[in-house]
């Protein structure tokens, strides 16, 4: 949740935006206990938004004022201006926006006037808003991880190809140097399908190259980033590679933030859903409420945690950049989830829930190594 300068305080005004590619719909809620009032729309532009700030900066003898928009693919542009230009400005989850069960209504005039009463009301959920580094880092993680999907789609494209012509590698392990010698070896009668083949394999390896391309990117930007020292602490525990923690601190940024690891789990979406009523308590699956990119490395890290607990090369290799503190987190963790791991498999459990138990779990010491690098103080467990 994005924390206010001015929380506390008690604003002139609050100003609800309904913010599109080209307009901007504006409400304004004045302290009390009048409905808020329709100000207008306006051109999406950098001018104009300086120009409605001025004038209702004006209107309010300069008094602090909050502004408040929904999260969306406008970005964060229209944040940065009204944060400096003095006044508070809150991006807001849109599925976290309080809901009337019987409305059927919708225009950007209501939602701009929904947007300033509820601000007024105190019933809005900010968003965290990245640096312009962090935001930075997050787009080319982000391109890498974009990319990949691309080079998975083509891989599958060329792999359904050839099972459909009775083409089978009976090799060991498919997408490696034997595996490309061997396509080069497959042919067929019609030069149509020939073409199409070389086609396909040039498709996965030029996804291959842009995928490589941005990993390398990641490693050059590295050492410039704030969040360096995080990155090879994070590199210590199992599962976690130089990409993998960087698209972690790319999407979470400064992971200290959070009060408990109970809040980044939360915060994740990997707590169970509940709905109870009376003394019945009923609990469902995660809630996934959270960041996706997060959960898909956490689920990907959790795998690791099948084979019993051990300090290898390439873990003791990553480790030695950390200190004695992270490296004794690391372990600990390692002993934990793996026992963990297995006690939920004994259990019966299926493995994609003892993966989402591990994942969990596995975000409790991501924030305790966290915040033993950023120093600041985190329990013991880092579970609890």
């Amino acid at each position: 949740m994005q924390a206010l300068e001015g929380a506390g305080n008690v604003y002139g005004a609050y100003i609800g935006l309904d913010v599109h590619k080209e307009t901007i719909a504006v409400a304004v809620a004045e302290c009390g206990r009048d409905a808020p009032q329709y100000y207008g729309e306006i051109a999406n532009t950098p001018k104009k938004v300086a120009r409605l700030i001025e004038r209702l900066s004006a209107r309010y003898g300069g008094e602090r004022l909050l502004w408040v928009y929904e999260a969306g693919p406008c970005g964060y542009g229209l944040y940065r201006q009204i944060v400096a230009s003095g006044h508070d400005c809150e991006v807001v989850a849109p599925s976290l926006i309080p809901q009337k069960a019987g409305e059927r209504r919708k225009s950007d005039r209501r939602d701009a006037l929904g947007l300033a009463r509820l601000s007024r009301a105190g019933e809005l959920t900010g968003v965290w808003v990245p640096a312009p580094e962090q935001e930075a880092m997050r787009d080319l993680t982000r391109a890498r991880e974009d990319m990949k999907k691309l080079e998975l789609k083509a891989r599958q494209t060329l792999g359904a190809f050839l099972l459909r012509h009775g083409r089978v590698y009976t090799g060991k392990s498919r997408w490696t140097q034997a595996h490309f010698r061997w396509l080069e070896t497959v042919s067929f009668d019609s030069p149509v399908q020939q073409i199409v083949l070389q086609e396909y394999i040039e498709a996965v390896k030029a996804a291959q190259r842009q995928v490589g391309g941005l990993e390398q990117q990641m490693r050059a930007a590295l050492p410039q980033w704030s969040l360096a020292p995080v990155v090879e602490g994070l590199m210590a525990l199992r599962g976690i590679s130089l990409i993998s923690a960087m698209t972690v601190l790319a999407e979470l940024g400064d992971i200290s933030r959070f009060d408990s690891p109970r809040q980044l789990m939360a915060y994740l979406g990997l707590v169970p859903s509940e709905h109870s009523s009376g003394p019945r308590r009923r609990q469902g699956g995660i809630t996934k409420a959270g960041n996706a990119h997060v959960r898909r490395i956490l689920a990907e890290a959790s795998w690791n945690y099948r084979f019993p607990a051990r300090k290898t090369r390439d873990i003791e290799k990553r480790a030695e950049k950390t200190s004695q503190a992270v490296q004794a987190i690391a372990w600990e963790a390692q002993k934990r989830l793996c026992g963990r791991y297995q006690h939920l498999l004994r259990a019966g459990k299926i493995k994609q829930q003892v993966v989402t138990a591990v994942g969990r779990e596995l975000a409790g010491f991501i924030w305790a190594i966290a915040c033993e690098v950023m120093g600041k103080p985190h329990g013991s467990r880092a579970t609890t």
